[in-house]
C-alpha cells in the first residue's frame, strides 16, 4: 500500500508525541487515509517503547486495523506502518 501520511516524532517529549500521535491517526482516518507511517527513530528510545502501547489503547485502537515495523527503506525498526480501518457509514 502507498503511504498516505507521515508523522515524525523525533525530538518530541513523551507527552507531545502522544498528543501528536492521537491527533495524526484520528485526522488521517477522518480524511480517508488507509496507510500511514509514524517515525520514532532507531535505538531503544522511550518513543519506540511507548508507540505500540499508545496504538493499542482506546480511543485510538478502535481506528486501527493493524500496525507493524516499516521496511528498511521507510525507516525499518525506527518507524511503524499503521493500517487504518475504513470508515463504513451505514445508510
Amino acid at each position: 500500500m502507498e503511504i498516505e501520511g507521515r508523522l515524525d516524532l523525533h525530538g518530541m517529549s513523551r507527552e507531545a508525541a502522544h498528543r501528536a500521535t492521537l491527533g495524526f491517526v484520528s485526522g488521517a482516518r477522518l480524511s480517508g487515509k488507509r496507510c500511514i507511517l509514524i517515525v520514532t527513530g532507531k535505538g531503544k528510545g522511550i518513543l519506540q517503547t511507548e508507540l505500540p502501547r499508545w496504538l493499542n489503547m482506546p480511543p485510538i485502537r478502535e481506528q486501527i486495523l493493524s500496525f507493524t515495523h516499516a521496511r528498511p527503506q521507510d525507516g525499518g525498526s525506527g518507524a511503524v506502518y499503521v493500517l487504518l480501518k475504513r470508515d463504513r457509514k451505514i445508510g
